[in-house]
């Protein structure tokens, strides 16, 4: 029976792909003191699979094509919040990466040289160790075997977990502080006072940074203003802001709070929230985007996944928002018509631009970039991907061509493109992992440790201590440096607040492309100086 399984799986590769990814996502649910592997747990599945089954091999593009998936989506994803990363405190704190990074390659390269590991194997270390899928295939594009894989497999489990622990205890010794979540819209009715009577809109609202007026009542009618509207005494005004101090602020200086008039009388103006659906409307910067004529019309609010948004000029609508707007009560279906209304399109978005993304990806990874005296590296089919999807990302739209896709989307895209190269890497280097730790699997479990703890003490150490950076920044970017989703994740939980998303987001494809080239060199001057 467990001859007919193994020629089974040994025959289908497919099959044998998808055994690897369901089992896989299956051992990762499972969660040990709050840590699980995730999707990380599909390497070691393929691994199991292919120690079961000797003749098991996943031919073909399909884990190149997965990770490709991957990193595309991660670049589309970050690229506004990377290229914002390359100004200012992001110079910072990619040099502090830059050097943890470097120097955990230099730990790796010595201790490898030290205990007799071969290139290869510490090559796949420092991948594993950083759980860096591209630089796994850069070193394997290099090594061309499959030594690689077996040194990254073993390095990878203390790749997610020795992050989070190094992060629980300095959270635990540094006992930082952050303010509560804040709400980002907030909704105020204002009655203006005698002393502004006879003024203009844009001449109350200019000296109210961050308050916005979207409605005014005036004589018994609501009404979208305009810019030259001339407010008189008890006139109404509904204003939203991202701070409920600024509402409070602007009401001391016009007038009064006085709730009730605005929202209750939908006479003229009512409110309805419809899903954003056509690729029309996204993309395009709030302040250029052409409503609907011949009846006013005001967008009030966004809501994106789990946010509320005030919908600033320079905002533009993804697939999936949730806007509201008003409208004249007889209009709704034109607005509904006009911005799709659909659920659906949260998990929609263009082929053809994630086509013509991914060539221009692959193409940009196949130009030569000679080095004098190391040889011929290349982006590779990692860096490549990622830095056309980083430019599009924070292109987001030229001309019909969108291309951003909706959060949902990007998440399937890319945690499926994930699966499927683990799997192809788990399942490939079954046997030979199998044989590499009998003979020196603790020695390089002992070298992954060192190398992880080298770029991880480097970040939060240096950059607590001497650069002096806010924690919730801090842990951003140690996460960036390492680079697993689920090290992030955890980061959030220890620093509730969005600056570790941006500090990932700054570091991550960054860190991404110095690992590549970085492996590609180290692996160039050593098979060199072997074969001489």
């Amino acid at each position: 029976m467990l001859d007919l399984v193994r020629e089974i799986i040994g025959s289908q590769p497919i099959l044998t792909a998808f055994l690897a990814i369901g089992l896989g996502y299956l051992v990762g649910q499972i969660s040990i003191g709050g840590f699980s592997l995730g999707v990380g747990a599909v390497l070691f599945v393929g691994l199991a699979i292919g120690a079961f089954a000797p003749k098991a091999q996943i031919i073909g593009p399909i884990g190149l094509t997965g990770l490709i998936m991957f990193l595309y989506g991660i670049g589309i994803l970050y690229g506004r919040q990377f290229f914002e990363g390359m100004f200012g405190v992001g110079q910072k704190y990619n040099l502090l990466a830059l050097v943890g990074c470097i120097a955990s390659l230099i730990v790796a390269l010595g201790l490898g040289h030290i205990f007799g590991i071969k290139i290869g194997h510490t090559l796949g270390i420092y991948a594993g160790s950083m759980t860096s899928t591209a630089t796994l295939q850069a070193a394997l594009d290099v090594m061309k075997n499959k030594d690689p894989s077996i040194g990254y497999s073993i390095a990878y489990p203390f790749g997610v977990i020795g992050p989070i622990l190094c992060i629980y205890f300095m959270t635990q010794i540094v006992k930082p502080k952050f303010p509560a979540k804040a709400q980002r819209f907030h909704m105020g009715e204002i009655s203006i006072g005698e002393s502004h009577a006879g003024k203009r809109l844009d001449e109350l609202t200019t000296a109210l940074g961050g308050v916005r007026v979207t409605m005014v009542r005036k004589g018994g009618h609501n009404f979208v203003p305009a810019a030259d509207t001339v407010l008189t005494a008890g006139d109404a005004i509904l204003v939203v802001a991202e701070e409920n101090e600024a509402i409070a602020r602007a009401a001391a200086t016009l007038g009064k709070l006085e709730p009730g008039r605005l929202a209750s009388d939908r006479a003229d103006l009512d409110y309805i929230r419809v899903f954003v659906g056509k690729a029309g409307v996204v993309g395009i910067p709030l302040a250029d985007l052409p409503m609907p004529t011949g009846y006013p019309t005001h967008l009030l609010h966004v809501r994106r996944y789990d946010a509320d948004l005030v919908p600033a000029p320079d905002l533009m609508l993804e697939f999936g928002d949730r806007i509201g707007i008003l409208m004249p009560p007889d209009r709704k279906e034109e607005i509904r018509r006009y911005f799709g209304d659909t659920v659906k399109a949260a998990a929609e978005f263009s082929y053809v631009s994630l086509g013509l993304g991914m060539v221009m990806g692959v193409l940009l990874g196949l130009i030569p970039i000679p080095i004098p005296g190391v040889g011929v590296v290349t982006l590779g089919i990692g860096g490549g991907p990622l830095i056309v999807a980083l430019i599009l990302g924070k292109l987001r739209r030229t001309g019909p061509m969108l291309w951003t896709m909706p959060l949902p989307a990007n998440i399937v895209l890319r945690n499926f493109g994930l699966a499927m190269f683990l799997a192809t890497v788990g399942v490939n280097a079954g046997q030979p992992f199998v044989r590499t730790v009998a003979e020196s699997g603790f020695t390089m479990l002992f070298i992954g440790v060192a190398v992880l703890l080298t770029t991880v003490f480097i970040v939060l150490l240096v950059g607590h201590y001497v650069l002096k950076i806010p924690y919730d920044d801090l842990v951003g970017v140690a996460s960036g440096a390492t680079g697993n989703p689920a090290i992030l994740v955890y980061s959030t939980k220890m620093a509730p607040t969005e600056r570790p998303d941006i500090g990932y987001a700054m570091i991550f494809p960054s860190m991404t492309i110095v690992k590549v080239i970085a492996t590609q060199i180290v692996g160039l001057l050593m098979v060199g100086s072997s074969a001489g």
